[in-house]
């Protein structure tokens, strides 16, 4: 199974996308409850890699409160540290996280996290940049690599904006004594932004895990007549999931899963419904042409990422 769930819609009832249906989750109660529902029914539909964070809302409590119904080693937990969730669950808030890489936000939110253990796995710096120096910051990779070695985790990070690529690479040069730091990349790609491709062939060399996020592109691969640069991109997954008789949504993630074989491809579903719809890209394969297709969609990393700072939180 190469499909992982990520919970980040599972947190929070607001979230960074492209709504194709309005949702009401003001009872916080029940959106709680279907949250769980989710997690246990992509359990049972063969899912084992959970990917969380506490920037994510109620989710990484969510997924402790749903492991303890669980025996089963062959689940895997991902989690992050460096954003803390300040909405509180408010869909007015202003600001819905914070972000900070400090080694004290570290030690705090290790604090809670180690409770995934044994099933935590992956412990990654939520969305890595150059900007915050954390690459650099001696004291949180120290403590990273100490973790690293105690708790036999891999340690990880995940990477947003037009310098994804430059961070991979500064990120494949740190070392701790000597030994490399980082063993996850968790990045986003999709065939609007095909950037992961540059750096493909060093991470593989290198035999570090890849891990697909953002594969429907906030949303935007599905059909919205507030893109009318998208039109041509629109017919050619419409085609393709009617060829195929699945949906768009299954059309994108088999794309991430075929040109970046051995990653996890990250679903960010909010109902089983989804989930059921994603896994459908078990059903088929893109032919070579159906791939130079997808892969002609391309744009520059620049537009995408301005075009994903305009996405509202809904």
């Amino acid at each position: 199974m190469k499909l992982g769930l990520g919970t980040a819609a599972l947190g929070r009832p607001q979230y960074i996308n492209v709504r194709t249906e309005s949702c009401d989750n003001s009872n916080l109660a029940e959106f709680r409850k279907h949250s769980f529902s989710v997690l246990e029914e992509a359990y049972n539909l063969g899912i084992r890699y959970f990917d969380t964070a506490p920037g994510y809302g109620l989710a990484e409590e969510l997924v402790l409160e749903w492991l303890q119904t669980k025996n089963d080693n062959t689940i895997e937990i991902a989690t992050k540290w460096g954003y803390t969730y300040t909405a509180n669950f408010d869909a007015n808030a202003t600001v819905h996280e914070v972000k900070e890489h400090s080694l004290s936000k570290l030690k705090e939110q290790w604090d809670f996290s180690k409770q995934l253990l044994p099933y935590l796995k992956v412990y990654q710096i939520h969305s890595a940049t150059l900007e915050t120096g954390v690459l650099e910051n001696k004291e949180v990779l120290e403590y990273l690599a100490y973790l690293k070695k105690e708790f036999n985790l891999k340690i990880g990070l995940t990477t947003t904006g037009t310098n994804q690529v430059e961070v991979i690479k500064k990120a494949l040069n740190v070392l701790v004594d000597g030994t490399p730091v980082f063993d996850v990349f968790q990045v986003t790609y999709n065939f609007l932004d095909q950037s992961l491709q540059e750096v493909l062939d060093e991470l593989v060399h290198q035999n570090k895990s890849i891990v697909i996020k953002e594969a429907l592109a906030n949303g935007r691969v599905f059909k919205n007549e507030n893109y009318p640069n998208y039109n041509k991109m629109y017919t050619t997954l419409e085609n393709l999931a009617k060829k195929h008789n699945v949906g768009v949504d299954a059309i994108s993630l088999k794309y991430c899963e075929q040109t970046i074989p051995e990653s996890i491809v990250l679903s960010g579903v909010s109902t089983t419904a989804q989930l059921k719809e994603n896994l459908k890209l078990n059903s088929f394969t893109l032919s070579a042409d159906e791939i130079e297709t997808l892969n002609a969609l391309k744009v520059a990393p620049d537009l995408y990422w301005t075009e994903r700072k305009q996405l509202a939180w809904n």
